[in-house]
């Protein structure tokens, strides 16, 4: 625990406290919730966990900033070892911010750069290497804050990319097989084929065991066999894709604050009405999103071979198909780097996506080795692995 001043007053920077403190964080997520006057905004219900975005990391941190018996801000931290790209040690240990609040009454004070600094503190403790955190590139206070006051650079642009999740089934084609691996399988295979890609964690394995990850699945052409994938033998696919599916729904739920204008509540209504009206011709139907909803993120998406493009759009429909008996999961969601091929596969809405994404990042305890490398200087490259833990 610790205090700094904010003018005369003085605000008490700790860990989260479960009893002391859900109540009170529940009242500071409502005074953080003033809409912008022009782009919409997204709710966040924990489920009654505040703590739900970063539990599953190996290791976590939740700050809170205290004046008097108020809550005023709060901050969240995760560590984990990744692979650094470019880096001739291969690995870096990271910290991700995330979740950085502060009450609409007590912005502009200096207290959500306090919070970022004591959780800088913690990750120094803890020998991290560089920390990271993802903002709205159009989010001017957040960008400032952490690349004028904070000396965070800006690193890599990823895109997000959003499908709606329909009320029927996709049909998949016959030539085409889909298999689920278990969890060994899908280790042995993730780290033979992306290992190398940046931000790929070392603990790839609690990932896929952690019960919100509902499976590991391969796509590959119809009479052709996969087992060579995981041992290097000839009974290997020319084609083929694999990703990851994480249920998200299960931790947390969104919902939109604000529409850009009432046109988009009304085709929201209208979409749902007239692909019941008239299912046969597949009106695409634009989900609610101004309700409460879950999502399924797609991670760890690999594709090879002629054929891989098909191949993955199946597995893309397969997860579809999944979500469709998931009541809450309104949307399936991935992030993929800005230059990787694989994105151009994935079915997704355009007025769903989004390619505005923004990853910050800044050398904290880089003394080792520092002379011969600087991650924050690599180019970009063309894939990355997003953790579904920190999404």
């Amino acid at each position: 625990m610790s205090s700094v001043r904010v003018g005369s007053d003085k605000v008490v920077i700790r860990s989260y406290d479960r009893e002391r403190d859900r109540e009170r964080f529940e009242k500071l997520e409502r005074n953080c919730e003033v809409e912008p006057k022009k782009s919409p905004f997204f709710k966040t219900d924990v489920l009654g966990d505040p703590l739900c975005r970063i539990r599953n990391s190996p290791t976590y941190e939740m700050l809170v900033a205290e004046l008097g018996n108020e809550l005023v801000g709060v901050v969240c931290g995760s560590i984990k070892v990744v692979r650094a790209g470019g880096s001739p040690e291969g690995r870096a240990k990271v910290g991700y911010i995330l979740g950085l609040r502060v009450s609409s009454l007590h912005r502009r004070r200096g207290i959500g750069s306090s919070l970022v600094f004591r959780m800088e503190q913690w990750f120094a403790a803890n020998l991290v290497d560089y920390v990271y955190m993802a903002t709205d590139k159009d989010n001017e206070a957040s960008v400032k804050l952490f690349t004028d006051k904070l000396g965070f650079i800006k690193f890599r642009t990823p895109t997000i990319l959003v499908n709606p999740v329909g009320n029927r089934m996709i049909h998949i084609s016959s030539g085409v097989e889909i298999k689920k691996l278990d969890v060994e399988q899908a280790e042995v295979l993730y780290r033979k084929v992306m290992s190398l890609t940046e931000f790929f964690p070392q603990d790839i394995d609690s990932i896929l065991a952690n019960k919100l990850s509902l499976g590991t699945f391969i796509a590959y052409p119809l009479g052709e066999t996969w087992e060579g994938l995981l041992d290097g033998g000839p009974s290997t696919p020319k084609s083929w894709a694999m990703l990851s599916v994480w249920n998200s729904a299960a931790a947390f739920k969104l919902k939109v604050g604000r529409a850009h204008h009432q046109a988009c509540v009304l085709m929201s209504k209208a979409s749902r009405w007239m692909d019941r009206l008239l299912p046969l011709l597949r009106i695409p139907v634009l989900p609610n999103i101004f309700s409460w909803f879950g999502f399924y993120f797609m991670y760890g998406l690999h594709a090879q071979g002629p054929e891989s493009d098909s191949l993955m759009r199946s597995l893309c429909h397969h997860v579809h198909n999944m979500a469709t008996r998931c009541k809450d999961c309104k949307v399936i969601v991935t992030e993929v780097g800005s230059q990787d091929l694989v994105g151009t596969y994935i079915p997704h809405w355009k007025m769903l996506s989004y390619s505005e994404d923004l990853w910050c990042i800044k050398a904290l305890n880089n003394k080792k080795g520092a002379a011969l490398y600087d991650w924050t200087k690599a180019p970009p490259p063309q894939t990355l692995f997003v953790d579904p833990r920190e999404v």
